[in-house]
């Protein structure tokens, strides 16, 4: 297990998240705090993670950590947009995939995301989500253990 000298955190933006167990999992394993982020309509609970209500306005938890997170933290979100200002707190996004959002993808994701908003108030298309299995759980508990190695070490 590797210390974290370096003081990091890890923020949840924890809405319909569907990786806390994983992550509170992981972040004790390497004994970093974690801070859920959620709004009053959510329930959640947990014996490691604090936890943070704030009001139902759509963006309240976003901005909620952005306001105190660090350079260096890691936010854990599938908000490309959170994403966008979290790199630009010199922050480390992770999404429920296991996906490490880069300063390098975030423009194209951005765009990605516009189009698709566009495509759907258009009726063009609609979401279509699989359903998430256990692997998916797997692949992104080993992201995020790959990402804390690479912050820590």
């Amino acid at each position: 297990m590797l210390q974290n000298q370096k003081n990091i955190r890890i923020w949840i933006d924890a809405d319909g998240c569907p990786v806390v167990k994983e992550t509170v999992y992981v972040a004790r394993e390497y004994s970093i705090p974690v801070t859920l982020v959620k709004n009053h309509g959510v329930y959640l609970e947990s014996d490691y993670a604090t936890i943070i209500t704030v009001e139902t306005s759509s963006d309240a938890a976003d901005f909620y950590i952005l306001t105190h997170m660090n350079p260096g933290d890691i936010v854990v979100t599938q908000d490309n947009g959170l994403c966008a200002m979290v790199l630009s707190k010199k922050g480390h996004c992770i999404d429920q995939n296991g996906k490490i959002i880069t300063e390098d993808q975030i423009d194209f994701l951005l765009q990605s995301r516009h189009i698709s908003r566009k495509e759907r108030m258009q009726n063009q298309r609609g979401p279509k989500f699989k359903k998430r299995e256990d692997r998916d759980n797997l692949l992104f508990t080993k992201s995020l253990k790959k990402l804390l190695r690479e912050i820590i070490s």
